[in-house]
């Protein structure tokens, strides 16, 4: 396993293990997440581990032409109950993301630094939230990084009340011109919603001009 040092560089990523852990260490600035992130990594980790960078294979993604829009989620849609924007609450949206509990985890992975880092790429226009609102309150949303046309690389998301960011995700991926949201690793929900497994090197495809 490579430990990373002050110099922001990454090891080639089939140095990667089975689970896609491809390194440890190194400092959380937002140079480092963002070239990670265009070299197909990420960084997640929980408050007790030191800093991991993942890079998995197969990647979890999905292509907005197949995403898969439920009856019930559809007339919700037409209901228009929720209002759905773009980079109104960057902050609100992230901080929301991490105070959510979740069952499999016992911590949050979204730690301060972590905040501090997505927002000052948020500044940069790197990275955009979607909030979820409810008689002009915040009750769901999503946040993750945008550094070209193509790919949206997906990060957390949050409801404080039921189907709120499944309709914050829905509507932002029908309002855009994407090619793939990167979803990084499984989940049932996710692909509910017509997302599926590709290899690493046709994900890397979508980041590195051919």
């Amino acid at each position: 396993m490579r430990w990373l040092n002050e110099t922001i560089e990454f090891p080639p990523l089939s140095e990667a293990n089975s689970d896609g852990l491809l390194a440890v260490g190194g400092d959380l600035s937002s140079k480092r997440v963002l070239h990670a992130y265009k070299n197909g990594i990420f960084p997640w980790y929980e408050t007790d581990q030191p800093l991991l960078w993942w890079s998995p294979d197969p990647r979890f993604v999905l292509y907005p032409n197949k995403l898969k829009v439920s009856k019930s989620s559809n007339q919700l849609l037409r209901s228009k109950k929720f209002e759905v924007s773009i980079n109104r609450n960057f902050e609100d949206v992230i901080q929301a993301c991490a105070k959510i509990k979740r069952r499999s985890q016992s911590g949050t992975w979204i730690t301060e630094r972590m905040i501090e880092v997505y927002c000052e790429l948020h500044q940069m226009g790197l990275a955009k939230s979607v909030e979820v609102w409810l008689d002009n309150k915040l009750v769901g949303g999503l946040y993750g990084i945008q550094f070209n046309d193509d790919v949206f690389c997906g990060e957390s998301m949050f409801s404080h009340v039921s189907n709120a960011s499944k309709i914050g995700f829905i509507s932002f991926i029908q309002m855009s011109n994407l090619k793939l949201i990167d979803c990084q690793v499984h989940s049932d929900h996710l692909e509910s919603l017509g997302a599926e497994q590709i290899s690493r090197s046709d994900f890397m495809q979508y980041l590195t001009p051919l």
